[in-house]
């Protein structure tokens, strides 16, 4: 016969169990709560935005159930692919940067495609007017994150980003670069041309380099020994370099 000491136990682990599942139950039907409250602020938003944006333009007004249907499809396609938040917190700050004085561009690339962007205040650009496809930018068939192209002023920028820092974490935002390479010959003639050297001497020079994958110009100029010998004895190939 079991001990009721170790039934006890066994009762409390159960009920630990149950609690715990509870709990995950709980937490997954909250986060389904803040989806569906997310979808229905950009339902609402953009709705607004685009009723808004109608009684700007009177020259579409009478277009309005196209404009509607448009919108009711791009918002579908956002939800189900679970993009909502970002489109908010873009019009967040975007609209936040307009509200303090610091110029944000119309809007480029494929974003511009988005209508539910043109009435959150995203872009300025009404894609319907210009033939504009949302699908370039967002498709249920081709998954990709969505990323909207935004210009600010230089003189602004910071400030927009310590505005998305505070309000979001500061751990939640990040700057990201891209760094490119270029080969030997190449940056050979593009510095050449910045620094405004004649086009034939640069080409004389790039072609010193040998024409071979990998190459750079510190190994260009321990394995071509002309290359080395003009570089010590000429100013102006030394600056080149």
């Amino acid at each position: 016969m079991t001990d009721l000491k170790d039934q006890v136990a066994v009762i409390t682990g159960a009920n630990r169990g149950i609690g715990k599942g509870i709990a995950r139950g709980m937490a997954k039907q909250e986060a389904k709560l803040v989806l569906a409250a997310r979808d229905e602020t950009l339902l609402e938003e953009a709705r607004k935005g685009l009723a808004q944006r109608m009684d700007e333009y009177s020259n579409v007004a009478d277009e309005m159930d196209f404009y509607r249907d448009r919108l009711n499809t791009e918002i579908e396609i956002i939800i189900q692919m679970g993009f909502a938040g970002y489109f908010l917190i873009v019009a967040d700050f975007i609209n936040w940067a307009k509200k303090n004085g610091i110029p944000v561009g119309p809007g480029r690339g494929s974003g511009a495609g988005s209508l539910v962007a043109w009435a959150l205040g995203i872009t300025e650009l009404d894609p319907i007017q210009h033939g504009l496809l949302f699908e370039r930018f967002l498709n249920p068939e081709r998954v990709s994150l969505p990323d909207f192209d935004i210009d600010f002023c230089m003189e602004g920028r910071d400030r927009v980003i310590d505005y998305v820092a505070e309000r979001y974490g500061r751990d939640k935002v990040s700057q990201i670069v891209t760094h490119g390479t270029m080969a030997a010959r190449a940056v050979v003639r593009d510095v050449g041309r910045v620094l405004g050297m004649p086009y034939g001497f640069v080409d004389i020079v790039a072609k010193l380099i040998p024409f071979e994958v990998g190459m750079t110009l510190g190994k260009a100029l321990k394995e071509e020994d002309l290359l080395a010998d003009r570089y010590n004895k000429e100013a102006d190939i030394k600056e080149l370099l």
